[in-house]
Order: structure tokens, then C-alpha cells, then sequence
């Protein structure tokens, strides 16, 4: 692990980075519902989140449902309905972005929009090709202020299997806009 270092952030910079966040994963939430339409887990950490996205407290509640939507994941049979679950938990983890610029980081800022490429890709057969589509319709709604914010970190880390590969996709288009 390289060293990292403080960085700046601002709330209105977490605010952005959830704002984004929880629009991705509210796009594809209905995966997980349509496939668990009893276990209220994923919805509660969007709602959490946008609570937070919109001005509310940086609360353990939040951290709890983040928690509780990563949980969900492991409830359910469907892996789209888990990747939804897991963007969910994302988008209420991306409030807790630390001030280090370490790559790690960078999966708060945009994990939750591939964990929601993903979830679209597998909806579409596991169709290579859908996961970055979706984020390409997704970059020109991506604010100045989160790409901002990501050009802090390092660029994101290798692994992670095919949502890895959709993270590194979204890295590098973001980095590179002018």
C-alpha cells in the first residue's frame, strides 16, 4: 500500500459524491424490489442517503443502513438483485468518503454507479457491452463538482472482477473529460 495523504474535503463535496451515487443505484433499486419486494433494506440506504445528499446529518443511522443494504445482498438469490443491493449500499457508504488519497477511495465515489452497471449488464443476460453503455449514458449528468472531487484521488485500483473493470471504465472517461 502506497502512502496516502490528507486531502480537502468539503460537506458540500460528500453531498455531491452521494447526490451521484444514490441516483445510480435509485435506477436500478427495482431490480432488487421486483426480486425481494419484502425487505425494505436497499430502499431504506437510498433514502438514507438522499436525506443525507440533501442536507441531513452524516449519522450512524446512515453507516447502519449502508450495512443493512449489504446484508441484503446476501439475502437474495438473483445477482442482479444483489448488485442492486450492493449499489444501494454504495450510495450510503459514499457519505463516509475518507479524507486520504488513496485508490481505494475511489470505489465510494463511484462504486455505486458500477455496481449499478453491473446490475444492468446482468439484467441484460451478462451482455458485455450494457454495463458500460449504461455509464456512458450517465457521463454527461456526472457533475463538475464529483469529478472534482475524484481527481484527488488516485486513479482506481485493479481487481475487483467485472465491476472492478466498469470502475476503471468510469475512472478513466471522468478523469479525461476536459
Amino acid at each position: 500500500m502506497r502512502d496516502s495523504y490528507a486531502i480537502d474535503l468539503t460537506d458540500d463535496d460528500l453531498r455531491e459524491v452521494a447526490r451521484f451515487a444514490t441516483r445510480c443505484a435509485s435506477e436500478v433499486l427495482p431490480f432488487f424490489e421486483r426480486d425481494a419486494p419484502d425487505d425494505p433494506r436497499p430502499r431504506e440506504a437510498i433514502d438514507a442517503a438522499w436525506a443525507f445528499a440533501e442536507g441531513g446529518a452524516r449519522t450512524n443511522a446512515l453507516r447502519t443502513s449502508a450495512w443493512g443494504a449489504y446484508r441484503a445482498t446476501q439475502s437474495v438469490d438473483s445477482p442482479v438483485a444483489a448488485e442492486a443491493a450492493h449499489a444501494a449500499s454504495a450510495a450510503a457508504g459514499a457519505a463516509f468518503l475518507h479524507p486520504l488519497a488513496h485508490a481505494d477511495q475511489v470505489k465510494h465515489i463511484l462504486g455505486s454507479a458500477a455496481r449499478a452497471a453491473r446490475a444492468v449488464e446482468l439484467e441484460a443476460d451478462d451482455v458485455r457491452g450494457v454495463g458500460e453503455a449504461f455509464l456512458d449514458e450517465e457521463l454527461p449528468d456526472v457533475p463538475d463538482a464529483v469529478v472534482d472531487v475524484l481527481r484527488r484521488y488516485p486513479p482506481a485500483p485493479g481487481g475487483g472482477g467485472r465491476v472492478g473493470e466498469l470502475l476503471r471504465h468510469l475512472d478513466a472517461v471522468l478523469r479525461a473529460r476536459a
